[in-house]
């Protein structure tokens, strides 16, 4: 009989090793053909960290990683916490201008890269070591290692850059401590079981795939990673591999769906957690109709991924709301309007150290032992919490505040469309105008003045939106949020041709 595994302590070996002591032969990481152990994987990471160690990394060092999902790179995150060094995996749909600027602000010892991405490191200082990941990392002699070293709760871990949907990403700096708070949070709330399975789809350089790599080493669960999204392999995966598991965004959730038809999902499927921003109620009863038990989640790389999460049991009666927030963690309104929407301040263990070398924007966002994460919402008499808006882009239109998300969903409520965006434009006698940008679903047939007569009755006339424009893919971060930014200069450049 399977057993549910114990989590590791706070303090002691690094993560996996504590892992492949306890439970040696449990499967630990799929990934295509390849399928290790956790005493594998353990084995095969100790070998990487003595690489990087003839590389000249020490404790404290940055790792530079830029590479798509792979064993290699579940091996590299792990040795570097061996090493007690600091991993800083970048954004491999950067662009070389845009990779060149975080790894100037990171400086990495060495930077590690993938065959694919080779391209976008024209523009790297020459001061940066790099080293291909596979047969040039293979080739490196191995060098002896320190004493294993216990790890420190307040140690960074990883500088994980935000997604830059309005301005330059910031390096937040994530302690082992955050992780692990993260990690026993999660499991306060989902539990683990005896057969789970984790499904991770998500870039690694994004808070939500390097949670769940972490998660399952200091919970004991086996993860299957893709390295990268496609819905017709994780449909796959969740009817023929046993995932119990997921993290995903509204997005992929979405095309999961569709590309699934109305087949019913697996009843071994137990949480599906899905975030990135608010998911419209109509996504999430689809989901349900076909078995997925969705479980909206709110969180931030900044609080090394969840903040609050529904249950699987509350989460069907919260319509609209993303749960309470997760054990440890506190959240509070500041400055709440009539309405008791106002700013999303988080304070607890998952909250990050600063943003690295940006003393400013630390003090900033970091004041009195609360993270203030520029996020509008609101919490209900029973502390559940309800996401509105980056305050960045709240709509005020004559005095009145818009909400995006709610223009959305009135707009996602329509059978005809897929997706939409709405945003700010300028406006000399309003101040803004409401601007909306929609996907319809395949061979869908409407127009605006069909939309905007949908939106009256749902919808204050003032938060309807003046301007409707039809495209076939929203822009977006890769961890899913909407680049709203994008879609006001495109908007703005139209209007002046």
């Amino acid at each position: 009989m399977s057993l549910i595994p114990t989590p590791i302590e706070e303090s002691g070996l690094p993560w996996l090793w504590e892992r492949a002591r306890r439970e040696p032969g449990k499967p630990a990481l799929g990934f295509g053909a390849v399928a290790y152990s956790f005493d594998e994987l353990a084995a095969r990471a100790q070998h990487a960290a003595r690489r990087l160690a003839t590389l000249g990394i020490r404790a404290g060092d940055r790792v530079g990683l830029i590479m798509d999902a792979s064993a290699r790179m579940i091996e590299l995150i792990h040795a570097a916490q061996r090493l007690g060094a600091v991993l800083a995996p970048l954004n491999t749909r950067l662009t070389a201008h845009e990779i060149a600027a975080l790894a100037d602000a990171v400086e990495p010892r060495a930077l590690i890269y993938d065959r694919e991405h080779l391209a976008s490191l024209q523009r790297l200082s020459g001061r940066i070591m790099l080293v291909e990941s596979e047969h040039e990392f293979d080739s490196i002699a191995p060098a002896d290692l320190p004493a294993m070293r216990s790890v420190e709760l307040n140690d960074v871990h990883t500088i994980l850059f935000t997604s830059g949907t309005t301005g330059t990403p910031r390096g937040a700096m994530l302690t082992n401590g955050n992780h692990f708070a993260s990690a026993r949070a999660s499991r306060a709330n989902l539990g683990v079981h005896p057969n789970d399975r984790w499904l991770d789809a998500m870039p690694l350089y994004h808070v939500g795939g390097l949670s769940t790599i972490l998660r399952s080493v200091i919970d004991g669960v086996p993860v299957i990673l893709h390295r990268g999204f496609d819905p017709a392999a994780v449909n796959l995966a969740v009817r023929d591999e046993g995932v119990t598991l997921l993290s995903v965004v509204a997005t992929m959730l979405t095309r999961m769906l569709d590309h699934n038809g109305e087949r019913p999902y697996p009843s071994s499927l137990r949480a599906v957690l899905t975030g990135g921003g608010p998911v419209p109620d109509a996504l999430v009863q689809r989901a349900r109709r076909l078995g997925i038990p969705v479980v909206p989640t709110y969180g931030l790389t900044e609080t090394a991924s969840q903040v609050a999460s529904a249950s699987l049991e509350g989460a069907i009666f919260k319509a609209g709301s993303c749960g309470r927030p997760l054990a440890g963690t506190q959240v509070k309104i500041e400055r709440a309007d009539s309405s008791g929407r106002g700013e999303i301040a988080v304070k607890g263990p998952t909250v990050m150290a600063g943003y690295y070398r940006q003393p400013e924007a630390t003090a900033g966002s970091l004041r009195d032992g609360w993270l203030f994460t520029g996020d509008i919402g609101r919490l209900d008499d029973d502390g559940s919490l309800y996401i509105d808006d980056r305050r960045i882009d709240l709509i005020v239109s004559g005095g009145e505040n818009v909400y995006p998300a709610e223009v959305e969903a009135a707009l996602t409520s329509h059978p005809m469309i897929a997706e939409a965006a709405v945003y700010a434009i300028d406006d000399s006698q309003w101040g803004h105008r409401v601007a909306a940008a929609v996907v319809l679903r395949d061979e869908s047939k409407t127009n605006a003045s069909e939309l905007r007569a949908w939106c009256e009755s749902r919808l204050a006339r003032f938060k309807i939106p003046r301007s409707i424009t039809f495209m076939s893919a929203l822009p977006r971060t890769p961890s899913g949020k909407i680049k709203r930014v994008l879609l006001r200069e495109r908007h703005q450049g139209a209007a002046d041709e």
